[in-house]
C-alpha cells in the first residue's frame, strides 16, 4: 500500500508545474483609487505560498527610492494563488484597517516614511520584490498619476518597465480608474498583459471623481480551455504505469 501511495505522489509530481518566482510584468494594477487610497492587481501566473511582494509611492531616482512618502509590504499566505486572481489593496492610509482581499497586508518601517495615502498629484506606486522595502530587486509593475521619467513621479529606468509595457500612465490628478478590457476569452493568462498595460483599455474618472465608494472589479481573470501539451500525455502516463507496475508486483506476491 505504501508503494502504492508513493507511485501515486510521484505521479502527481511529475504532473504538477514547478512553481517559479515572480518576474517581471507578472502582477500587474488593474484599479487605482486615491479616495479610498488603494489599488487592485492580477496575477498573470500562480504566486508560490510566502510570496513577499513590496509596495513604495516613493519616486524612484534610476537606482534608488528617495524619502518622504512610504512602504509597505504583502505577503502571499499559507497556500499558493491561482493565476488570474485579482487582489484588492484598501484602506492603505490606516495603520489599523489597511487590509488585502488575498494573503496579509501590512506597513514597512523605514526611516523618513510618512504620507501613507495615495495621492493624486502625481503620484507613482512601484509593486517589486527586493531583499528588504528599500532594496529593490525585481520590479513587477508601475502606475501613475503623473509622467514617468519627471522629478515628482519617478523613473522606469533600471526597472525593466516601460510605459504600456508593464507601466500605467494614468491622467494627471487622476482620483479613480480601473481596467475595463477582456478578462476571458484569450489561450494565455500573459496574454492580457498588454491589455491591461494599455491606458486605452481603461476607465479613467478623472480628476475630483467621488471615488471613495468606488469598488473595484475583482472578476478572475480566466483562459480558454488548453489542449494539453504532448509532454504532459507523456508525463500522465509515466505515472500509471509506475502505478500499474506496483500493482502487478503486489498481484504477485
Amino acid at each position: 500500500m505504501q508503494k502504492t501511495f508513493l507511485a501515486l505522489a510521484l505521479a502527481a509530481a511529475a504532473i504538477a508545474p514547478a512553481q517559479a518566482a515572480l518576474t517581471t510584468g507578472d502582477l500587474a494594477f488593474t484599479s487605482f483609487n486615491a479616495d479610498e487610497d488603494g489599488w487592485a492587481m492580477v496575477a498573470f501566473t500562480e504566486i508560490a505560498a510566502g510570496t513577499k511582494v513590496y509596495f513604495s509611492d516613493n519616486e524612484w531616482t534610476g537606482s534608488a527610492f528617495n524619502s518622504g512618502e512610504s512602504y509597505s509590504s504583502w505577503t502571499s499566505g499559507t497556500s499558493a494563488i491561482a493565476a488570474g486572481t485579482v487582489i484588492r489593496f484598501s484602506n492603505v492610509d490606516n495603520a489599523t484597517t489597511l487590509k488585502a482581499s488575498v494573503g496579509t497586508f501590512s506597513r514597512e518601517t523605514v526611516a523618513n516614511s510618512a504620507n501613507w495615502g495615495v495621492s493624486t498629484s502625481e503620484d507613482t506606486i512601484y509593486a517589486y520584490l527586493g531583499t528588504s522595502a528599500t532594496a529593490a530587486t525585481t520590479f513587477l509593475s508601475a502606475i501613475t498619476t503623473g509622467t514617468f521619467g519627471s522629478a515628482t513621479a519617478g523613473s522606469l529606468v533600471g526597472t525593466g518597465l516601460a510605459n504600456g509595457t508593464g507601466a500605467i500612465t494614468l491622467s494627471v490628478g487622476s482620483d479613480y480608474a480601473e481596467y475595463n478590457g477582456a478578462r476571458a476569452g484569450l489561450a494565455e493568462f500573459s496574454d492580457y498583459k498588454s491589455l491591461v498595460s494599455n491606458v486605452a483599455n481603461w476607465n479613467d474618472a478623472g480628476t475630483n471623481a467621488v471615488a471613495a465608494a468606488f469598488v473595484p472589479d475583482t472578476t478572475a481573470f480566466t483562459v480558454a480551455a488548453a489542449v494539453p501539451e504532448p509532454q504532459t500525455y507523456a508525463m500522465l502516463l509515466a505515472g500509471l504505469g509506475a502505478i500499474g507496475f506496483v500493482a502487478r508486483r503486489r498481484a504477485a506476491k
